[in-house]
């Protein structure tokens, strides 16, 4: 069997690896357009390895955040990558919160986040010395991780079994004829595979619309901004302190992560961003005119006037934008903080204007498409490869490629 995986993020190379593992006699090539893998969502993230805490019981998220943690604690253990379980503290502060909170932990117990525990005010302090709120859930087991070098390491294990990593491989074409599928580059490479899974990411509906997929839900690209905590001041943050999820807006809201470089950030906030890759702030006209004309996300905006309205007085106002990090850490500076990375995140919406919470995989013959694998995709990352896997098998005809029994996602 030859098996194209189009998209170099973690999720893409994760998927290349699983089908390795699945089928050892394969080729299987990963096909990038950047010249470096992890260019866009996948290396502009938190860092953060997510235990369960946020997402539906039962949920595609919920099931293999879990499974995709324990995978990448694995596989960073085996590589020597800093994996740092710092813990997280989602904090209340005050008892409107408090009542936000204990519905969210019946959701971190019913999902099985280990360790995860409601604690007072008191025992914030001894776990943040420098948080104030009258209670908050304490997951010890939520970690940092560079997610760079993890979608490095998985590449080396995909070249290890055998596999090609190309970069600079733009895909432009995608068409299917009868039990073969044919790739066009804009480099000009013309290929034909069995099977061709992408996993594009902020391009992901467009890749998928290539092989006839259809338009929705499409992807409307949101910038989040940091700012970064000057050195003297990171101590002020052990770990991971997050707010409790406002049901009224879609968004979470400025927290602060400590990474596994020593640095400390606050943010994100949300808005739109002016191109789909735009982290320099210059539009993309293309990108541009394809939200404008979506009434979907006319619909959105006309939806969440309150939180478009939060997070501009963000975007205008540095000093707005720290307020929030302080009311969870009082003593942070906001005349000292710098300005730290940009990340743009791949938001699915669909026609009525609705958000795409859950991770989404389509697709018809030998091609399969993921749509939607927002935050906690990059912890769910192993994961999520072994369901896209499983998935594929269920809708193609690869009963001649002989795949392995699935033992695990576990290369040794």
């Amino acid at each position: 069997m030859r098996a194209a995986v189009v998209g170099g993020g973690i999720i893409g190379t994760a998927v290349a690896r699983e089908l390795c593992r699945r089928f050892p006699a394969a080729q299987v090539t990963v096909l990038e357009k950047e010249d470096r893998l992890a260019a866009h969502q996948t290396g502009h993230n938190s860092g953060v390895v997510h235990a369960g805490i946020y997402y539906p019981p039962g949920s595609l998220k919920a099931r293999l955040c879990r499974q995709g943690m324990d995978l990448l604690r694995e596989l960073a253990g085996r590589h020597g990558l800093a994996y740092e379980e710092c813990g997280k503290v989602v904090v209340a502060r005050d008892e409107r919160e408090s009542a936000r909170l204990d519905a969210l932990f019946e959701r971190a117990v019913a999902n099985g986040v280990p360790g995860a525990r409601i604690v007072s005010g008191a025992e914030l302090r001894e776990i943040e010395p420098h948080a104030v709120g009258v209670r908050a859930i304490h997951s010890p087991r939520t970690a940092i991780v560079d997610y760079r070098a993890v979608t490095r390491a998985i590449a080396d294990e995909v070249r290890a079994a055998g596999g090609a990593v190309l970069l600079g491989q733009e895909v432009v074409a995608i068409t299917p004829r009868g039990r073969t599928v044919a790739l066009r580059t804009r480099a000009g490479l013309e290929e034909s595979y069995d099977l061709v899974v992408t996993c594009a990411g902020l391009q992901a509906d467009r890749v998928a619309r290539l092989a006839g997929d259809p338009v929705g839900p499409r992807i409307v690209p949101f910038l989040g901004d940091y700012v970064l905590l000057p050195e003297d001041q990171r101590p002020l943050v052990r770990g991971l302190i997050y707010p409790v999820p406002d049901p009224r807006y879609p968004f979470l809201g400025v927290h602060l992560t400590r990474h596994v470089d020593g640095s400390v950030s606050l943010g994100p906030n949300a808005f739109l961003a002016p191109g789909r890759e735009s982290y320099d702030g210059r539009p993309a006209w293309r990108d541009l005119r394809e939200v404008v004309g979506f009434g979907g996300f006319w619909r959105f905006a006309a939806g969440n006037v309150p939180v478009a309205v939060r997070e501009a007085r963000t975007a205008a106002s540095r000093r707005v934008f720290v307020a929030a990090a302080r009311s969870y850490v009082p003593d942070v500076d906001p005349a000292r903080v710098v300005p730290g990375p940009r990340g743009i995140r791949a938001q699915a919406m669909d026609a009525r204007g609705g958000l795409v919470d859950d991770f989404v995989i389509t697709g018809r013959d030998r091609v399969v498409h993921v749509r939607n694998a927002p935050s906690p995709g990059a912890t769910s990352a192993l994961a999520i490869a072994a369901y896209v896997v499983d998935e594929t098998l269920a809708r193609t005809d690869l009963s001649s490629a002989q795949p392995l029994p699935d033992e695990g996602t576990d290369p040794r």
